[in-house]
């Protein structure tokens, strides 16, 4: 199976997409843009999602749900907000089809057209705060601690699976605040949670900074990121947290009595992650044979395979392991379907990226053990049957850890300063990865370099450290060094 995936130095591209279609994760739809996620690829998003959805409980957040559409004037209410999207909205103008006179088939009833217009929500800034209006009175009633699960639609030109797909899944955070100080509070944590989960979870080091003016999202005071290399030396935005100040609650006259008795505008944040995240987890772990999947995030952690097929001696060793696994929390499957062949499994589940396998043969039990092959390093071990289920338990959070350690080594060693503009050139064009440079803060100079060399800024990073200097482009004086990298 590994024999049709394009090898990374290769095709890079391609073999992103050989994974991805071939482990079983999305595929192509017939709609232009979009994708089917398939199950092995849903139950993956969908450990990602149980993780977050309790991390956001764990700190007071609950779940709503609001409307797929939005009325084309609520876009119009804060100015920066609508530029942003502008390009990028699906918009419904009819509600009705008709049979065609001529038999041909349905088309649009014209007589259906909507007295306003309606967006296929690309964020849910506008109809959240138009909401938020009803339910904020009083200080009493702050604050107010929202996420929802949903899909978005933003049309873009061109896509990628998991990556910049024109729908996508998501979860977007929407606080309301009495203060300033516990709106910005309440991004930095979040921001902090997005860097946990990424790295604890999938395995994925990040760095955490704020965005330059030119890359906040739009209508934001402040949006901060965290950002990860890839295998290829590109960076991905990988979670977002915006500081929103009183701009969505200023356009839509959202305002409360405070403990002074006083009418004040709320502060509000906003904040998401995609299946975006499903790209980068492809990207920093996979190899050339198929799919690595840190096991926290594991449909199955463990596949059990009879060799060379099921017997009544190798069923009864395999539930008992299976026992003992469940026992210990442990995720496993056994894969006792006898139309494939044991190699086959092997590749299979080599393929799909499942951490351990075990193998159960009639000769290892007769000598009370098991094989035990690990993904990421394709290590196989004979351990006592009977001590199996305490091993894979350590050799799982082994594998966990090591994921991000060599993760972490490949960032660290991709990771370079450039002072002076032919360096900054070079290092981008001869290995890619993080470049920290100085900048003169102008987003005249930001835009000139990203023209000249395609990077650019993913960050001002959180731990900077001020250090004088020049800017790499223009020589004018710069007080600290900003994150550059080519990125998706």
């Amino acid at each position: 199976m590994a024999k049709e995936i394009t090898p990374r130095s290769e095709d890079y591209s391609q073999w992103y997409n050989d994974i991805v279609r071939k482990s079983g994760l999305a595929d192509h739809s017939a709609v232009r843009g979009c994708m089917v996620i398939k199950p092995h690829g849903f139950a993956i998003w969908e450990s990602m999602q149980r993780q977050l959805d309790q991390m956001f409980k764990d700190t007071g957040h609950v779940n709503a749900y609001f409307p797929l559409f939005i009325p084309k004037s609520f876009l119009s209410r804060e100015a920066q907000h609508v530029e942003g999207f502008a390009k990028e909205c699906a918009v419904v103008t009819h509600h009705r089809l008709m049979n065609a006179p001529d038999g041909s088939g349905v088309v649009v009833d014209p007589d259906s057209r909507l007295e306003e217009e309606l967006i296929v929500r690309p964020t849910s800034e506008t109809i959240i705060w138009n909401t938020y209006k009803d339910w904020i009175q009083s200080y009493r009633d702050l604050p107010l601690l929202i996420n929802q699960w949903a899909n978005v639609v933003r049309w873009e030109m061109r896509t990628r699976l998991f990556l910049r797909t024109a729908e996508f899944l998501w979860q977007e955070g929407h606080t309301a605040h009495a203060t300033r100080e516990e709106a910005i509070e309440e991004t930095r944590m979040i921001l902090d949670l997005y860097a946990t989960f990424a790295e604890e979870w999938m395995a994925m080091p990040v760095i955490k900074g704020v965005k330059t003016p030119n890359e906040r999202f739009a209508g934001a005071e402040d949006t901060y990121t965290i950002e990860a290399l890839m295998q290829d030396g590109k960076a991905l935005q990988s979670g977002t947290s915006h500081f929103l100040g009183q701009n969505f609650a200023r356009a839509f006259d959202v305002t409360f009595l405070n403990k002074e008795n006083q009418q004040e505008h709320v502060w509000a944040t906003s904040w998401g992650v995609s299946t975006r995240l499903m790209g980068g987890l492809v990207m920093t772990h996979s190899d050339d044979d198929g799919l690595v999947i840190p096991p926290r995030l594991a449909p199955w952690q463990v596949v059990i395979v009879p060799i060379p097929k099921p017997a009544p001696e190798i069923n009864d060793a395999a539930q008992k392991l299976i026992r003992e696994l469940r026992d210990r929390q442990i995720r496993v499957h056994y894969d006792n379907d006898e139309t494939k062949r044991p190699g086959f499994k092997f590749a299979e589940h080599e393929l799909r990226g499942t951490p351990v396998r075990i193998a159960i043969g009639l000769r290892d039990l007769e000598q009370g053990q098991v094989e035990i092959a690990r993904r990421d390093t394709r290590e196989k071990t004979m351990v006592p049957a009977d001590g199996a289920a305490g091993y894979i338990q350590k050799l799982l959070e082994d594998i966990q850890a090591r994921l991000l350690e060599s993760a972490r080594k490949y960032r660290d060693d991709m990771t370079f300063h450039a002072d002076t503009w032919e360096e900054f050139e070079r290092i981008l064009d001869d290995k890619g990865g993080f470049v920290y440079a100085h900048w003169d803060g102008t987003t005249e100079t930001e835009l000139a370099i990203k023209e000249k060399t395609k990077a650019t800024i993913r960050c001002i990073p959180l731990d900077n450290p001020p250090e004088q200097g020049k800017c790499i482009l223009t020589g004018r004086p710069s007080s600290q060094r900003v994150l550059f990298a080519r990125a998706y």
